[in-house]
């Protein structure tokens, strides 16, 4: 079955290496956490908010074995009022096992915030 792997995560600046270093560790905490594989991958979305442009967050795929050949793209969020700042978006989709509820979305940093209900999920599932 093909599904969506969400994740996001903020910096606190808008300089490349924190664009670049945030997004691999969310990239990879995703991969972790989901036992994904480059050879299952369709395609990563990532998408920053319109403060962030000192990098593509889509370098971080190249910086981790293996996952040189995965179609990327990068593209920026809508400009909501009162949205988070400083944010990267990710949308990776490939084959699975998993079914919808056993998927692992992740957030990080202040980017926990845009999904409280799965973080009351993770601690109702370990109870």
């Amino acid at each position: 079955m093909i599904r969506g792997f969400r994740g996001a995560t903020t910096v606190k600046k808008n300089t490349e290496e924190q664009i670049v270093n945030s997004t691999k560790r969310l990239l990879e905490k995703m991969i972790k956490e989901n036992n994904i594989f480059p050879e299952n991958v369709s395609h990563i979305w990532f998408t920053v908010t319109s403060d962030l442009d000192a990098a593509f967050p889509a370098k971080a795929t190249r910086l981790i074995d293996g996952w040189q050949f995965v179609p990327v793209m990068c593209a920026r969020e809508i400009p909501v009022p009162q949205s988070l700042p400083l944010c990267i978006r990710i949308m990776l989709t490939a084959e699975t096992e998993a079914a919808q509820d056993e998927v692992h979305h992740v957030y990080l940093n202040d980017a926990v915030s845009l999904r409280p209900d799965l973080e009351l999920t993770k601690k109702r599932d370990s109870l």
